[in-house]
């Protein structure tokens, strides 16, 4: 078997067509036939063996040009298809219309490494068409070194679907796709490839054609743009200006809405919330998150398909790859930040019925959660050299969990560097965890500040989205430089018929009440961070039951869709400090007599606040007197930089810093209850900890923590 075969001669590219069309129908039924584009796509990929980008609107059938020029090249002697897929969800999906094709599709994937030999045999014997894989995996040691090098060998073909996410200007960038750069260049030559999006501007698709698709200027890949409208699709934009009339809104329409779909939220917080209460009034929904069991997803996602759900309450963890063809609308609580990222989610819908509703409903409070999205972009010059510094010189492998303590970066930050330094080779990740490589390696800050610029204008195009009195798809492809955008005839502003926007006085107080029900557990921590003594601090494994916390109490967290309004409103950084809210502090009563502890408490402890002093202290002197509490002070805290970028880091600061003065320890002498630990909010749940095994080794019988708001 041979990776790349000859290309037929032109006198045979008829019949080829003719079983184009035939594979096509296997796959899509009796009736379907070959768009021009897509046989122009499978003749550039099965005839000349070239490489092209196709950018095409989500169901115009973008996987049966692979599927079909799969079929085409294995039926000459080509290798499997190797597929670049980025969602388990995709993979699935995909692999069902394989088989309706007859084409013999598996998949290696973080979910089945148990199946991972089998299937390398079922590759090596030949009985595999597709083999459909994670871009995660490229860079998995095992399978980069041991199977990466015999797919590049024998691949008859490279598909990289979504390619906008190896584009830093696309909407859903992904570090590891940046890896297949390396692997089309191992390609055989005459291996053809094929890239896939359905949300692409001209910048994306200038940046996916450079990285993907290089070549000179006379085999440059074939590019295919067709039409993105979607006409199926009604847009539209409800104006609520709270959460609770929002929600209202929707709970009073979602019974009128055809068929199934999907309501997305900002935040998992909003998407619990908004599920829990959706249920509450007798609709079938469920939450949908990243943070959803992979099982409970999967079940989720064919209950959705089985029609078996109203809606997926979901954040944009449901995107690229769900297909349910006939989606019936698209509700979104809440804008997403970009209006590609608008167009993509959206695009779930409406694939296989005439007519499918789009509803948007912004909340004032969307740009909050946009900056705090942003904040968490590429780390500044200085923590990426932390990371370069932290490995250099290093003979063994540094784990992600013991280089996390030496650098000023969270977790998920950390491992977003280490990905975008593997793939531009200034470190390694081999068995073990990182090495650094010696290469030179060069901060693209000007980049950096081109993609952050970029995103700023996307926010504000967002913002005119929700504004304009013109067509409203018409202005998403434009954000997608469709040549062929014009006005659709089709949304609220081109017809004049809009969603009318009374709500029930007693449903929106209804919802209000249910939103502002009090009360968010606060799960204690119960291990150490891993990489302790690198810090000087001799504490790991779990942490001794004699010096944790009790599960706490939060009155809501910042990201709810009923108290986070009001919490962020407080504890923003601007706000002024001063004396509870008297509604906030009714409320925290309502949470400690709702509270079933075992014991209630007897004494009570602040946590000094550097911004908020007068509104901690004010707290904690009203819930003595109101719960008849002894007051016993606070802890102390010394000045300091107070790092909080990742949980070992935050230990170490703590156990500097944080102590027990004479007088509250004089204090707990003798306590014969629990002791109820205030603070304003709580992020990690470090200083909670920190500061319950002070009191607790000082002789607090219990700590039962409290605080205004948890961040998630």
């Amino acid at each position: 078997m041979t990776s790349s075969p000859h290309p037929p001669h032109s006198d045979d590219v008829p019949a080829l067509r003719e079983r184009a069309e035939a594979l096509l129908r296997q796959l899509a039924g009796p009736d379907a036939s070959l768009r021009e584009d897509q046989w122009a796509a499978i003749e550039a990929l099965v005839v000349r063996h070239s490489r092209a980008l196709v950018v095409q609107r989500t169901g115009w059938g973008k996987s049966a040009v692979y599927f079909v020029a799969t079929g085409l090249l294995r039926s000459r002697g080509a290798g499997p298809t190797v597929i670049v897929s980025p969602l388990l969800a995709l993979m699935r999906n995909q692999i069902e219309a394989a088989n309706r094709a007859g084409i013999a599709a598996v998949t290696m994937n973080s979910a089945n490494q148990h199946e991972w030999g089998e299937v390398e045999s079922a590759v090596a014997a030949g009985e595999v068409d597709v083999l459909l894989v994670s871009p995660e995996r490229l860079n998995n040691p095992d399978f980069r070194d041991a199977v990466l090098p015999k797919l590049a060998a024998t691949a008859g073909m490279l598909v990289v679907d979504e390619a906008h996410c190896i584009s830093d200007w696309g909407h859903d960038f992904r570090p590891d796709y940046r890896r297949l750069r390396t692997l089309i260049e191992d390609l055989p030559d005459g291996v053809p490839v094929l890239a896939t999006t359905a949300t692409a501007n001209d910048r994306v698709v200038a940046d996916v054609s450079d990285q993907l698709l290089p070549g000179d200027h006379d085999a440059r890949p074939v590019v295919l743009r067709g039409a993105l409208d979607r006409e199926s699709l009604r847009l539209a934009v409800v104006a609520q200006p709270t959460p609770e009339q929002r929600l209202a809104w929707l709970a009073d329409r979602l019974g009128e809405l055809p068929g199934s779909g999907i309501v997305y939220t900002l935040t998992v917080a909003a998407a619990h919330d908004t599920a829990a209460h959706l249920r509450e009034l007798g609709f079938d929904v469920a939450a949908y998150s990243g943070k959803t069991e992979p099982a409970e997803r999967s079940q989720a996602e064919q209950d959705l398909l089985d029609n078996k759900v109203k809606a997926l309450v979901a954040t944009s963890a449901l995107g690229m790859g769900f297909d349910k063809p006939d989606l019936g609308f698209v509700i979104h609580l809440g804008a997403p930040s970009s209006p590609i990222a608008y167009y993509q989610q959206i695009g779930r819908a409406g694939r296989g019925v005439q007519r499918a509703e789009v509803i948007l409903l912004p909340g004032a409070e969307d740009q909050a959660i946009w900056d705090y999205f942003d904040s968490l972009s590429f780390p500044d010059e200085l923590q990426v050299d932390q990371v370069l510094d932290a490995l250099s010189g290093q003979e063994k492998p540094l784990s992600t969990a013991r280089l996390e303590p030496t650098v000023e970066l969270s977790r998920s930050r950390l491992e977003l560097v280490l990905k975008v330094l593997d793939v531009d080779g200034a470190v390694r990740r081999v068995r073990g965890g990182w090495l650094a490589t010696g290469q030179s390696w060069q901060y693209d800050g000007p980049r950096y500040a081109r993609v952050a610029q970029a995103r700023k204008v996307e926010r504000q195009a967002m913002l005119e989205y929700q504004n304009t009195d013109g067509c409203r798809m018409e202005f998403l492809l434009r954000q997608l430089d469709d040549p062929h955008a014009v006005a659709c005839g089709r949304c609220d502003n081109c017809t004049g018929d809009r969603w009318a926007t009374d709500v029930d006085e007693a449903a929106v107080a209804a919802t209000a009440q249910r939103l502002r029900q009090p009360g968010v557990e606060i799960t204690p921590r119960r291990q150490w961070p891993t990489g302790m003594t690198a810090l000087g601090l001799s504490l790991s494994g779990r942490i001794p039951a004699t010096e944790q916390a009790e599960p706490g109490r939060a009155l809501g967290r910042l990201t709810d869709i009923g108290w986070g309004v009001r919490l962020r409103e407080l504890l923003d950084p601007s706000a002024a400090d001063g004396a509870v809210p008297e509604p906030v502090f009714a409320a925290c009563v309502q949470v400690l007599a709702a509270w079933d502890w075992p014991q209630r408490p007897v004494a009570v402890v602040g946590v000094p606040s550097t911004h908020r002093p007068m509104l901690v202290a004010d707290l904690v002197d009203r819930l003595a007197q109101t719960g008849r509490l002894r007051p016993l002070g606070f802890l102390e805290a010394d000045a300091g930089a107070g790092h909080r970028a990742n949980s070992a880091q935050r230990v170490s600061d703590l156990a500097k810093r944080l102590r027990i003065p004479d007088d509250l320890a004089a204090g707990l002498a003798g306590l014969d209850g629990p002791l109820l630990l205030v603070d304003d909010q709580t992020d990690s749940g470090w200083t909670l900890t920190m500061a319950a095994r002070l009191l607790r080794r000082a002789g607090a019988p219990a700590v039962l923590p409290f605080v205004l708001a948890a961040a998630n």
